[in-house]
């Protein structure tokens, strides 16, 4: 069996509400191993949502969400879920790097500082390892010349690139991205995604929430088009956005491309 055969992220019957809004209503969903999964639809539809169940910044009401074969944020016993104490769940957090639309970088804290530090405080690596690797992805992403740059020195897409960087320096198996580029000027929006090409080339595990239509076409192995909470057509990219199935998605592709 490929890796590219073996499951890293598997959705089964998952549902989301806040209050009396439910926002997910049963996603069922697999994203393989090595795989660059893109998610498109309307705001309000539950992608960003949906994301964040996944390494459980929000808790599912109903379903099963399962990381590399593991249950994130529950144990099951006897059919019944338990949640996980706080300390579990950032143990399962720290194999998945998510990159949000806001950079939300440390902006007292230099570039290197920034990509060094979780390594530090949360697997205990020493500063000068972390710093050294610190340093071989800010080059990674283009920002070898930035290492002592203040976040407000940067540009959004240079935030957004030193943000990708400290994802990785926590070697995760799987990145989420959540509309990385939405925030950015149109003419800094290439910069990221070419880091992010370059990650789906080495092989990373990739799920994107995204507006880019072209980035999904080219880079994606996968396509889900959500609306109102549910999965109204998935497949590969080029078929979905090329050749839509469902009303619903031409109209909202007729809008975007």
């Amino acid at each position: 069996m490929s890796a590219r055969d073996s499951s890293m992220v598997k959705a089964e019957a998952v549902h989301k509400s806040f209050g009396a809004v439910d926002v997910l209503k049963g996603i069922d969903l697999e994203v393989k191993s090595g795989e660059v999964f893109c998610i498109v639809g309307p705001s309000g539809s539950g992608k960003s949502t949906f994301l964040r169940c996944i390494n459980h910044l929000e808790k599912i009401n109903a379903g099963r969400l399962y990381v590399d074969g593991t249950l994130v944020g529950y144990r099951e016993k006897n059919g019944k879920l338990y949640e996980l104490r706080d300390r579990e769940v950032a143990e399962q957090r720290r194999d998945i790097g998510m990159v949000f639309q806001r950079f939300n970088l440390f902006p007292h804290m230099t570039a290197l500082e920034n990509v060094a530090e979780a390594p530090v405080q949360v697997k205990r690596v020493p500063k000068s390892k972390a710093r050294e690797r610190a340093r071989e992805l800010l080059e990674r992403v283009g920002l070898g010349d930035k290492t002592d740059s203040h976040p407000a020195q940067l540009s959004g897409g240079q935030q957004q690139r030193v943000a990708i960087a400290r994802a990785l320096a926590m070697d995760p198996k799987l990145m989420l991205f959540d509309e990385p580029t939405s925030a950015l000027d149109p003419e800094l929006v290439g910069e990221v995604l070419d880091v992010m090409r370059d990650l789906a080339r080495d092989g990373m595990t990739m799920i994107v929430v995204t507006h880019e239509m072209g980035f999904a076409r080219e880079v994606g192995d996968s396509l889900v088009f959500m609306d109102g909470g549910v999965v109204v057509e998935s497949g590969a990219p080029r078929d979905v956005l090329g050749d839509p199935q469902h009303e619903r998605t031409k109209e909202f592709l007729s809008k975007v491309l």
